[in-house]
């Protein structure tokens, strides 16, 4: 049998409770401490960062968006090797009008450098 006696179990009874009342306090400390850490934030600086994750919102729902219509032309199957054909045409012709001659060339990387000026400094 046990050797618990009723005595005993009324102790781990009164023990349980002060348990839960130091959990309690324990809770409450906490609690406290994350109130005064709020409480020192700069709410008015939360603007760019609400910004910044709806940005980022966006962006994934735009993607997820983006990929479902792409798995949908997939589904088809005549459509993603016209759209390649049509890759391969407009690139050509981009080359042949743009690549051609050494003024053409030129000028394409004089784009290129003008662009990397401005978007890289």
């Amino acid at each position: 049998m046990s050797d618990n006696t009723p005595e005993s179990n009324q102790d781990s009874g009164s023990e349980t409770n002060s348990e839960s009342k130091s959990f309690s306090e324990k809770y409450s400390d906490v609690m406290g401490k994350i109130n005064e850490t709020l409480g020192t934030i700069d709410w008015t600086q939360m603007g760019k960062y609400g910004k910044a994750a709806g940005i980022i919102a966006v962006v994934v729902i735009a993607q997820i968006i983006i990929k479902v219509i792409i798995d949908t032309i997939n589904f088809f199957p005549i459509l993603p090797g016209l759209l390649e054909l049509l890759g391969v045409v407009v690139v050509g012709q981009w080359s042949w009008q743009n690549l051609r001659t050494s003024e053409n060339r030129e000028a394409v990387l004089e784009k290129v450098q003008n662009l990397k000026k401005t978007y890289l400094g």
